[in-house]
Protein backbone atom coordinates (compact mmCIF):
# COMPACT_ATOMS: atom_id res chain seq x y z
CA UNK A 1 0.00 0.00 0.00
CA UNK A 2 1.19 3.52 -0.83
CA UNK A 3 1.37 6.46 1.50
CA UNK A 4 -1.85 8.23 2.13
CA UNK A 5 -1.78 11.41 0.09
CA UNK A 6 -4.49 13.32 1.89
CA UNK A 7 -3.41 15.80 4.55
CA UNK A 8 -5.13 15.39 7.88
CA UNK A 9 -4.93 18.61 9.88
CA UNK A 10 -6.72 16.99 12.82
CA UNK A 11 -3.95 14.40 13.10
CA UNK A 12 -1.27 17.09 13.02
CA UNK A 13 -3.10 19.13 15.65
CA UNK A 14 -3.45 16.01 17.80
CA UNK A 15 0.28 15.26 17.53
CA UNK A 16 1.24 18.89 18.25
CA UNK A 17 -1.10 18.90 21.25
CA UNK A 18 0.54 15.73 22.54
CA UNK A 19 3.97 17.29 21.99
CA UNK A 20 2.85 20.44 23.84
CA UNK A 21 1.57 18.45 26.80
CA UNK A 22 4.77 16.40 26.91
CA UNK A 23 6.94 19.51 26.70
CA UNK A 24 4.82 21.22 29.37
CA UNK A 25 5.31 18.27 31.73
CA UNK A 26 9.07 18.16 31.15
CA UNK A 27 9.48 21.92 31.27
CA UNK A 28 7.38 22.18 34.43
CA UNK A 29 9.52 19.54 36.13
CA UNK A 30 12.67 21.51 35.36
CA UNK A 31 11.31 25.02 35.95
CA UNK A 32 9.70 23.96 39.23
CA UNK A 33 13.14 22.85 40.40
CA UNK A 34 14.43 26.31 39.45
CA UNK A 35 11.39 27.95 41.13
CA UNK A 36 10.26 29.76 37.97
CA UNK A 37 7.11 29.60 35.88
CA UNK A 38 6.92 28.86 32.16
CA UNK A 39 6.28 32.56 31.47
CA UNK A 40 9.28 33.52 33.58
CA UNK A 41 11.38 30.97 31.69
CA UNK A 42 10.30 32.34 28.30
CA UNK A 43 11.01 35.88 29.51
CA UNK A 44 14.45 34.95 30.82
CA UNK A 45 15.24 33.14 27.59
CA UNK A 46 14.30 36.24 25.61
CA UNK A 47 16.27 38.56 27.89
CA UNK A 48 19.30 36.27 27.66
CA UNK A 49 19.52 36.40 23.85
CA UNK A 50 22.55 38.40 22.79
CA UNK A 51 24.14 38.27 26.24
CA UNK A 52 27.83 37.46 26.16
CA UNK A 53 28.82 33.98 27.39
CA UNK A 54 30.15 35.50 30.62
CA UNK A 55 26.71 37.03 31.30
CA UNK A 56 27.69 40.63 30.53
CA UNK A 57 26.25 43.21 28.19
CA UNK A 58 22.66 41.95 28.06
CA UNK A 59 20.49 43.76 25.52
CA UNK A 60 17.39 45.38 26.97
CA UNK A 61 13.77 44.87 25.99
CA UNK A 62 10.66 46.97 26.50
CA UNK A 63 7.64 45.60 28.33
CA UNK A 64 5.75 45.63 25.03
CA UNK A 65 8.40 43.48 23.38
CA UNK A 66 8.30 41.07 26.29
CA UNK A 67 4.49 40.80 26.30
CA UNK A 68 4.44 40.16 22.55
CA UNK A 69 7.23 37.59 22.54
CA UNK A 70 6.14 35.73 25.67
CA UNK A 71 2.52 35.86 24.43
CA UNK A 72 0.95 37.28 27.56
CA UNK A 73 -1.12 40.41 28.21
CA UNK A 74 0.87 43.50 29.21
CA UNK A 75 -0.24 43.38 32.89
CA UNK A 76 0.92 39.75 33.11
CA UNK A 77 4.27 40.65 31.54
CA UNK A 78 4.65 43.38 34.15
CA UNK A 79 3.96 40.91 36.98
CA UNK A 80 6.40 38.39 35.49
CA UNK A 81 9.14 41.03 35.21
CA UNK A 82 8.37 42.37 38.71
CA UNK A 83 8.93 38.86 40.10
CA UNK A 84 12.15 38.37 38.10
CA UNK A 85 13.45 41.73 39.36
CA UNK A 86 12.47 40.90 42.96
CA UNK A 87 14.31 37.58 42.66
CA UNK A 88 17.44 39.27 41.26
CA UNK A 89 17.12 37.54 37.88
CA UNK A 90 16.51 40.73 35.89
CA UNK A 91 16.79 44.48 36.32
CA UNK A 92 15.28 47.60 34.80
CA UNK A 93 17.23 50.50 33.39
CA UNK A 94 16.27 53.64 31.50
CA UNK A 95 16.94 53.51 27.78
CA UNK A 96 20.08 55.62 27.21
CA UNK A 97 18.60 56.95 23.95
CA UNK A 98 15.12 57.72 25.29
CA UNK A 99 14.98 58.28 29.04
CA UNK A 100 11.19 57.88 28.99
CA UNK A 101 11.53 54.19 28.04
CA UNK A 102 12.48 51.54 30.54
CA UNK A 103 14.34 48.47 29.33
CA UNK A 104 14.46 45.13 31.10
CA UNK A 105 17.80 43.27 31.18
CA UNK A 106 18.81 39.85 32.45
CA UNK A 107 21.10 39.91 35.49
CA UNK A 108 24.22 37.73 35.82
CA UNK A 109 22.23 35.53 38.22
CA UNK A 110 19.45 35.23 35.63
CA UNK A 111 21.99 34.37 32.95
CA UNK A 112 23.46 31.63 35.16
CA UNK A 113 19.94 30.25 35.76
CA UNK A 114 19.19 30.21 32.01
CA UNK A 115 22.46 28.41 31.37
CA UNK A 116 21.70 25.76 34.01
CA UNK A 117 18.05 25.24 33.00
CA UNK A 118 18.95 25.15 29.29
CA UNK A 119 21.53 22.47 30.04
CA UNK A 120 18.93 20.41 31.91
CA UNK A 121 16.46 20.83 29.03
CA UNK A 122 19.10 19.89 26.46
CA UNK A 123 19.84 16.73 28.42
CA UNK A 124 16.17 15.81 28.88
CA UNK A 125 15.05 16.51 25.32
CA UNK A 126 18.30 15.25 23.85
CA UNK A 127 17.52 11.88 25.39
CA UNK A 128 13.99 12.02 23.96
CA UNK A 129 15.28 12.40 20.39
CA UNK A 130 18.50 10.44 20.78
CA UNK A 131 17.41 7.73 18.36
CA UNK A 132 16.98 10.32 15.58
CA UNK A 133 20.03 11.16 13.53
CA UNK A 134 21.32 14.75 13.43
CA UNK A 135 19.73 15.44 10.02
CA UNK A 136 16.28 14.38 11.29
CA UNK A 137 16.64 16.60 14.38
CA UNK A 138 17.57 19.54 12.16
CA UNK A 139 14.63 18.73 9.86
CA UNK A 140 12.25 18.75 12.82
CA UNK A 141 13.55 22.13 13.97
CA UNK A 142 13.23 23.53 10.45
CA UNK A 143 9.69 22.23 10.02
CA UNK A 144 8.58 23.53 13.43
CA UNK A 145 10.19 26.88 12.65
CA UNK A 146 8.33 27.10 9.33
CA UNK A 147 5.07 26.05 10.99
CA UNK A 148 5.50 28.69 13.68
CA UNK A 149 6.19 31.36 11.09
CA UNK A 150 3.20 30.26 8.98
CA UNK A 151 0.94 30.41 12.02
CA UNK A 152 2.21 33.85 13.01
CA UNK A 153 4.38 32.61 15.86
CA UNK A 154 6.81 35.50 15.67
CA UNK A 155 10.57 35.27 15.28
CA UNK A 156 12.08 32.39 13.39
CA UNK A 157 14.45 30.05 15.17
CA UNK A 158 18.05 30.04 14.01
CA UNK A 159 18.99 26.47 13.11
CA UNK A 160 22.66 25.53 13.14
Amino acid sequence: MGRRSEFRATRMVDLLDLADRTIEACLTRITDTASITREQWRTLLMLDEGTRPDGTDPPGHTMGEIATRVVVPAPTATRVVDKLVADGLAFRRSDPWDRRRVLVHISPTGHALVTAVASDLDELFGAAVSDLDAADRIDILGLLDRLGAALGGGERVRIS
